[in-house]
């Protein structure tokens, strides 16, 4: 195999255009998602109502997946995904007016919770759209041999913006205020649907156009069951978002144990991000692809590990570093995965095969969200997050007992294949 070029995909100028648009998108929906946890806990100051949000955007973000995936395949992807943003533009604009002092100033609080979270369900439909959109889009600018190299970047350019919105947003709560925050969001929106347009229009390459939807989605189920390279990387990866979440609690933590206020809340939430950065500014330099499967059950146990710390962590800088460590063995499982996903796809069903990761692991998320808030409410969120820690181990224990195939995963012979491919 050729020595790897760390900055392959960026010699490509559409690539950057693309990774422009990911990094203003991310940046505010990172805003957003810090927003819009802190308003809904200041409103209740109930952790069950943190929980809500995630399950109000699971609902539609899951049931919609495989639809979703259906309609990405049949569609030219630049256009359905300045679409995408389009309708994210309404969200936030939806949300800034849900805030404004001027408007909900005789609203209830119950009424602006209820306004809350329909625009949150809003955005989970929205999100099943999105990410076999962006998924797809990729392996439409960058040659086959460099998928890794891209899926790298795509997902530092991710974290990166994450973590500057998380902390911007913590920040802007306590500048400028909610509403104003919300406002800045928006725009940021807008500028990156302008940029979109940048990218030209690309050829739909799935050879059965017109397909029934059942057959359709029935092939895509189909294919991702019996890929045990697929299989194993998402279910590991679900379970183990699932359970080792705490991103949902973290306004809980900082309000509440840790007492750092808004400020704090953003570090918190930056810290996380910043952590993945680095090992995925690290991965670009270094291949993944050897021992792919050992390396994400090694890295998975160890954001497990971190998980527990956080939880029984009462000291600020504790908690940051257990978090940033999160984040960085988080980075090695994200570029793992991505990559399996990016390798192991034929071009013509990568709609279909996101939006079924969609349902393990993006809705995960959320699913998650909900199942700290629940076990907060029942045991108290200390309890809670060494709970989701400790349950993330055993499903790495149990993944590498039961299944010796995945620890074994190795993806060099796909990378080389397709260096021949392109050649």
């Amino acid at each position: 195999m050729a020595k790897q070029d760390p900055y392959a995909a960026l010699r490509i100028k559409e690539f950057n255009v693309f990774l422009l648009v990911r990094f203003v998108l991310v940046f505010g929906w990172s805003m957003q998602f810090i927003v819009i946890e802190w308003e809904v806990y200041s409103l209740t100051k109930d952790p069950l109502s943190l929980g809500i949000i995630g399950l109000m955007e699971i609902i539609p973000a899951f049931t919609m997946a495989l639809f979703a995936g259906h309609i990405v395949d049949q569609k030219e992807k630049r256009n359905l995904f300045a679409l995408c943003i389009a309708a994210f533009s309404l969200i936030s604009f939806g949300l800034f007016l849900l805030t404004w002092p001027e408007i909900v100033s005789d609203w209830s609080v119950q009424t602006i919770l209820y306004g809350i979270y329909a625009l949150v369900f809003f955005g989970g439909f929205l999100r099943s759209f999105f990410g076999p959109t962006i998924f797809s889009l990729v392996a439409l600018i960058v040659p086959k041999k460099i998928y890794p190299n891209a899926a790298t970047w795509s997902t530092t350019t991710w974290k990166l913006a994450s973590v500057m919105g998380a902390l911007f947003g913590g920040f802007s709560i306590h500048w400028i205020g909610v509403d104003k925050t919300l406002c800045i969001i928006f725009l940021l929106v807008m500028v990156a649907l302008v940029i979109t347009f940048k990218i030209k229009k690309k050829p739909i390459l799935n050879p059965n156009i017109g397909e029934s939807m059942r057959k359709s989605l029935k092939e895509g189920v189909r294919f991702v069951f019996s890929n045990k390279a697929i299989l194993g990387a998402l279910t590991l990866d679900m379970v183990a978002v699932l359970f080792g979440g705490t991103v949902a609690l973290l306004s809980v933590f900082a309000q509440d144990i840790l007492k750092v206020g808004s400020q704090g809340f953003g570090i918190l939430n930056a810290s996380i991000s910043l952590g993945s950065i680095l090992t995925m500014f690290i991965t670009t330099y270094i291949p993944i692809s050897k021992n792919a499967g050992m390396k994400l059950l090694v890295a998975i146990f160890g954001f497990g590990v971190c998980i527990i710390v956080f939880g029984l962590s009462s000291i600020f800088w504790v908690s940051i570093l257990a978090l940033f460590l999160s984040g960085a063995t988080d980075g090695v499982s994200m570029v793992i995965r991505q990559t399996i996903l990016q390798i192991k796809t034929p071009d013509h069903m990568r709609g279909r095969v996101s939006s079924v990761n969609s349902m393990f692991v993006g809705s995960s998320n959320e699913l998650g969200a909900f199942e700290s808030g629940l076990a907060a409410k029942i045991m108290g969120p200390v309890a809670a997050v060494v709970f989701g820690g400790t349950m993330t181990l055993i499903t790495v224990v149990t993944t590498g007992i039961v299944s010796p195939s995945f620890r074994k995963l190795d993806l060099t012979k796909d990378i080389e294949a397709h260096e021949k491919e392109s050649e």
